[in-house]
């Protein structure tokens, strides 16, 4: 080893600018921050959605309608998805677990069967809700509608 072949240790450096270190550095003064304004000033951050005092986007659009805070969503799921099930996994009841399982529902969704399609097979089935057009086919097709 001798002084012409010394280098730092790999990692021990940064390549990145040194900001505010004199005059001499290229990077004094203003510190590349400009002169005067928000953006200069220590302790800046922008707001969400801010636009530069023009009237922002959220605040330009105007708002309607209206959304309960007590709605309940439902995840539907029609007949002949059921049908699709029961025909493919060879299956005589089917639970909220195993429409999970099967991936035609996640586990935080509520699910409420609906009457599109047809049922053929007879088949328990049990869900959060039901359309009264459901129960009629289910029953219809010789199975039972049990409501979680």
């Amino acid at each position: 080893m001798k002084l012409h072949t010394l280098k730092p240790a790999e990692g021990s450096t940064k390549n990145r600018k040194r900001i505010g270190r004199g005059p001499g550095s290229g990077r004094g003064g203003t510190s590349t921050r400009g002169h005067k304004g928000a953006k200069s000033r220590s302790g800046y951050k922008k707001k969400l959605g801010f636009e530069g005092g023009q009237m922002p986007l959220q605040r330009r659009v105007p708002k309607f309608g209206f959304k309960s805070l007590n709605r309940v969503e439902y995840k539907p799921i029609n007949l002949d998805t059921l049908q699709a099930l029961v025909e493919t996994h060879n299956l005589e009841t089917l639970d909220f677990a195993t429409l999970v399982a099967h991936g035609v529902a996640s586990k935080n969704d509520r699910v409420k069967v609906l009457g599109g399609g047809e049922l053929s097979s007879k088949v328990a089935v049990s869900a959060h809700a039901f359309s009264a057009s459901a129960v009629e086919a289910i029953e219809k097709a010789g199975g039972s509608v049990n409501k979680i």
